[in-house]
Formats: structure tokens, C-alpha cells, sequence
């Protein structure tokens, strides 16, 4: 794919680079790690695309066409693979969030903005590391559909704050123990391979979720709690209750420095 940055002299901006992450109709150029002389100057204008380009094989359905087992799915081979289709598909979410979030916020600290860029790239490795996992089940990326969950909830996001709120927070949060327990499950079903790939995702989401919180305290007002901050930058249907898992792990807040008083709070959230 030949981008706008690729025409301009001098180095690829993070614009242009985000840009093709999410409009780019091609995984091949979704997946590209960004070069090392990326440059984030000078600032464009921001943009927040509401959706995102996907091969045919990719497009978003609704969430009613699109039907993923449940976790003990993993004892099963022929349920194995729409399980790692449908994480393969989070991944890529994520990918293209914290691409528009660089598209998005243009004037966003230059720590944080490559601190997203930085994010990305894990969430690029991720995904290629979930699709190798699927093409070694006998399937393809692609196969079966998918929905598009974080992007549909990307309306309500205005601002950085609200941007780890929603998906440092809440998305990567859960993913604390969601990635504790689809390890877990893939180890009893015999497949450790894919166990060792999910206990990678987890240890880079313990960092994800260290640089919400720490992004967190530099957003907050100085009257508000953490936890006050993060519930009012919410708009349902996210709520705490949706930043963990059934089962809830602590340890994995406590490596990423949440604070006592935020983890407790979690970890009481329900329905």
C-alpha cells in the first residue's frame, strides 16, 4: 500500500503511519511494525474515523452474526480456533484503537503519543502472534466473522482521558484475568504453545495498564480520587464492573502500581 507519508520528503509521521493502520483495506499493512525514523512533526490535524478498513474476509458484523465459545471451548479443537479467531480479532481492535487514538489527539503530551505507538506495536505482535497460532490449527484469519466491540464504543471517547479509561483501563484491565484464564484453559487442553503466547499477552498488558494508570494520575484533577476520575470518564455500557474478569486476579493490578484503594474497588465492581 502506498500511503500520502510515503510521497512527502523526510520521515514517516506518526499521522500517516496511524492513518494506515486504520484505513488500510490490507492486514499485511496493518500488521507492518512502524519504521525506526518515524517522527511525530509536525502535528496534523486530528481526525477520529469511525470505522475502520478491513479486507472483505474482516469486515465488522453485528455483534448477533458473530458467535464465540465460551472458555471451556478450549478442550475442543473445532472451538479452539474460533476462540483464537475471536482473539486474534481483539487484538487487531486494539491495534487500530491506539492508532486512532494518535490520529485522534495530535496535541496529546509527545510521552504519551509514543507511548500509544509503543502499545501498537505490541498489539500488532499480538495479533500476528495469535494468527500463527490459528493457521497452526488448520485455520485462516478470516474464517469466521467478526465483531467490532471496541470500535463501537469509540463514540463517546473526547478526550485522552477517556481514551485510557475505555481502553487501558477497562479493555486491558479485564484483560488482566481474562489472559489468566484463557492460558489456563489452553494449557488443560494440552495446548501449551498457545498457553505460552497468552502468558506473553498478559505480562504486556501488565505495562498497558502501568501506562493508563500512570497517564491517569497526570490527567485527574487534583481534587479527585483515581477511582472517581476513572468513573466519571465512563459511559455505559463501560463501567468498572467490565474491567475485570469473573475470576479476579490481583496480582496482576498490583504489578502494574494500581493503588490499594482502586484495586479493592474492582475487584467489588458487579453487574
Amino acid at each position: 500500500m502506498v500511503t500520502a507519508t510515503q510521497n512527502r520528503a523526510g520521515p514517516l509521521l506518526f499521522h500517516d503511519f496511524a492513518l494506515g493502520i486504520v484505513e488500510s483495506e490490507s492486514l499485511a499493512t496493518k500488521l507492518t511494525p512502524p519504521p525506526e525514523t518515524l517522527s511525530d512533526e509536525p502535528l496534523q490535524p486530528a481526525r477520529q474515523p469511525s470505522e475502520p478498513g478491513r479486507p472483505a474476509n474482516l469486515q465488522i458484523r453485528p455483534g448477533r452474526e458473530v458467535r464465540v465459545p465460551s472458555i471451556v471451548g478450549f478442550a475442543d479443537p473445532e472451538q479452539r480456533v474460533r476462540i483464537l479467531h475471536a482473539l486474534a480479532n481483539h487484538e487487531l481492535q486494539a491495534a487500530e484503537l491506539f492508532a486512532w487514538a494518535l490520529l485522534a489527539f495530535p496535541a496529546a503530551p509527545p510521552n504519551f503519543r509514543r507511548g500509544l505507538l509503543h502499545i501498537l506495536t505490541d498489539e500488532q505482535r499480538h495479533t500476528r502472534m495469535y494468527i500463527a497460532r490459528l493457521n497452526a490449527a488448520g485455520a485462516a484469519f478470516g474464517d469466521f466473522p467478526v465483531s467490532g466491540y471496541f470500535w463501537n464504543k469509540i463514540d463517546t471517547i473526547r478526550s485522552p482521558l477517556d481514551f485510557i479509561c475505555a481502553m487501558s483501563l477497562t479493555f486491558e484491565n479485564a484483560n488482566l484475568d481474562h489472559t489468566i484464564d484463557y492460558a489456563a484453559a489452553a494449557g488443560q487442553a494440552g495446548d501449551h504453545k498457545t498457553a505460552t503466547v497468552i502468558d506473553k499477552v498478559h505480562s504486556d498488558e501488565v505495562e498497558h495498564v502501568r501506562f493508563g494508570w500512570q497517564w491517569l494520575q497526570v490527567f485527574k484533577r487534583h481534587d479527585q480520587s483515581a477511582w472517581q476520575t476513572y468513573g466519571e470518564h465512563l459511559t455505559w455500557p463501560l463501567r468498572p464492573a467490565k474491567a475485570r474478569g469473573r475470576m479476579f486476579h490481583r496480582q496482576g493490578r498490583e504489578a502494574a502500581g494500581l493503588d490499594a484503594e482502586f484495586i479493592r474497588r474492582l475487584e467489588e465492581s458487579s453487574d
